[in-house]
């Protein structure tokens, strides 16, 4: 059972997945701190001076923090937007660069047996030859 599980985790795509994870982790910290930092700020400043993170209604002892929810949705749509730019650029990318392949080295010319043979095959396919 052990053996299994570590070839379970030494296999390339449990690997990719787990520094996936990390790498997003860190990306949502960046976003976060975008959003948090920079882009809310503005956005008070050009709503008056409101801070979002500080919005909040009471009910009975119960506090809905909906200004930390605002923050989140556009952390939220930030990290979306970031995302679809990233995976839009990487298809471009790799449709260009398999259209590239395809177009890069062009088919080597039969040899004059070759050609020859060919004709021959094509020959025989229609009846117009014989042996």
């Amino acid at each position: 059972m052990l053996d299994e599980f570590r070839k379970f985790i030494m296999r390339g795509n449990v690997i990719d997945l787990a520094v996936a994870v990390v790498m997003g982790a860190a990306f949502g910290a960046i976003i976060t701190s975008l959003v948090n930092d920079i882009i809310m700020p503005l956005v008070g400043v050009l709503m008056g001076g409101v801070d979002f993170s500080g919005l909040s209604v009471t009910v009975g002892n119960a506090t809905i923090a909906y200004g930390a929810f605002i923050q989140a949705l556009i952390n939220f749509l930030i990290i979306a937007t970031a995302l679809f730019v990233v995976v839009k650029a990487m298809n471009t990318a790799t449709a260009a660069m398999s259209k590239k392949a395809e177009t890069a080295a062009p088919p080597p010319s039969p040899s004059a047996e070759a050609a020859l043979l060919a004709e021959i095959r094509d020959l025989l396919k229609e009846g117009r030859g014989t042996l």
